[in-house]
């Protein structure tokens, strides 16, 4: 029987136990430079099978928080090689979540001040988190978007490429991962509530599924195949994300993901953060369904789940084989060495909300490893 502390492969990267690092925002790396907290950060959580690192900006239009990590500037490349070389030499794999937010940014932090884009002018019902001029921060509405050309499409697109390659060949990192979940761009484009268009990129099912699978793409040509994952929330409200049809949609996306040579897809089961058992529509969400869709269209990627998973539901989750992984968020906030204290049995930290956005090494470097 296959165990949660058992190795996997996901595609070209070899992982010694199917515990992994989710991706979370810590707001930390100021300029967007990633600094010696962060490295040590990362370094401390190296026992997980794998680490993804918080969300990325692919450029500086990408942005939408304050002192979020980028991938577009030599000094945030080389910033974030030090991190890897501190997270490979204590024995950890890691992968960078590329990210572009779409229209949940703020003018503040586009060049220019000028507006985020989207798929449509369409405002999201979210807040981003920017830092005053005195030093603190907090919390502010999102800026209204306005809706991209066709003819500014193909240049995205170079982005994600661009920062895959950068990502592996200078960075550092074993892989990538595209966030295509909670409310993002990726995620603006499939769903209805924020995709308005009435260009190839809008409209029906296969249309608004485009983008994303031109992103897949265009991020496998630049990182290699079997280095790239992907992270999909088929009914989280996060950010203003709303579709009324999640389910053809997304059986839609894990068909066309099947072929593409994926190391593995991430899945966020229910409101990310809140409730696993969250609709959008009439019915619920058919993970089982959605899973083997892409199965059946010849996805061999390792299946990672997501979203309140305690240890005695990651075993299950595993064992059953409903899944080949389980991400764990806001346990390893406050765990950095969450795959022994699991397989012993021990007992947990408690994770500081006042801490998880912004500040020093309170909160972040200074959770005790089990004794």
């Amino acid at each position: 029987m296959t165990t949660l502390f058992d190795p996997v492969a996901l595609g070209a990267i070899s992982a010694p136990n199917r515990i992994a690092m989710a991706p979370l925002t810590r707001n930390r790396s100021p300029r967007a430079v990633p600094g010696d907290m962060v490295a040590e950060y990362y370094a401390q959580r190296a026992s997980a099978g794998l680490i993804v690192s918080e969300g990325t900006a692919i450029s500086h239009q990408g942005q939408g928080y304050a002192d979020v990590p980028g991938l577009y500037a030599p000094e945030q490349l080389a910033a974030w090689r030090r991190v890897t070389d501190r997270v490979h030499a204590a024995g950890g794999r890691i992968v960078t979540q590329l990210w572009h937010v779409g229209r949940v940014s703020h003018r503040s932090l586009q060049l220019g001040g000028t507006d985020p884009v989207a798929p449509s002018a369409i405002p999201a019902r979210t807040k981003t988190y920017l830092i005053d001029a005195d030093g603190s921060g907090g919390f502010a509405e999102t800026s209204t978007p306005r809706a991209l050309e066709l003819s500014e499409i193909p240049g995205i697109l170079d982005d994600f490429r661009r920062a895959a390659k950068a990502a592996v060949e200078e960075a550092g990192f074993d892989g990538v991962e595209i966030h295509a979940a909670n409310g993002y761009l990726v995620d603006q484009f499939l769903r209805s509530g924020s995709n308005r268009r009435t260009d190839a990129y809008g409209g029906s099912v296969e249309n608004r599924a485009r983008f994303l699978f031109e992103v897949v793409d265009a991020v496998t040509e630049g990182a290699g195949r079997g280095r790239v994952g992907i992270r999909l929330s088929p009914v989280t409200p996060a950010n203003d994300a709303s579709d009324p049809e999640p389910q053809p949609l997304f059986e839609h996306v894990a068909q066309g993901l099947g072929g593409r040579g994926l190391a593995y897809v991430h899945v966020i089961e229910g409101a990310t953060g809140g409730a696993r058992d969250h609709r959008q529509g009439e019915r619920d969400f058919d993970y089982a369904a959605f899973k083997a869709a892409y199965r059946e269209a010849g996805g061999e990627g390792a299946w990672m789940v997501n979203n309140g998973y305690d240890a005695e539901m990651a075993k299950r989750a595993v064992e059953s084989g409903a899944a080949d992984l389980v991400a764990f968020g806001r346990l390893y906030i406050a765990n950095p060495d969450l795959v022994e204290r699991l397989k012993k049995g021990l007992p947990l930290n408690a994770p500081d909300r006042a801490t998880f956005y912004g500040g020093t090494g309170k909160g972040y470097t200074d959770y005790p490893f089990a004794a």
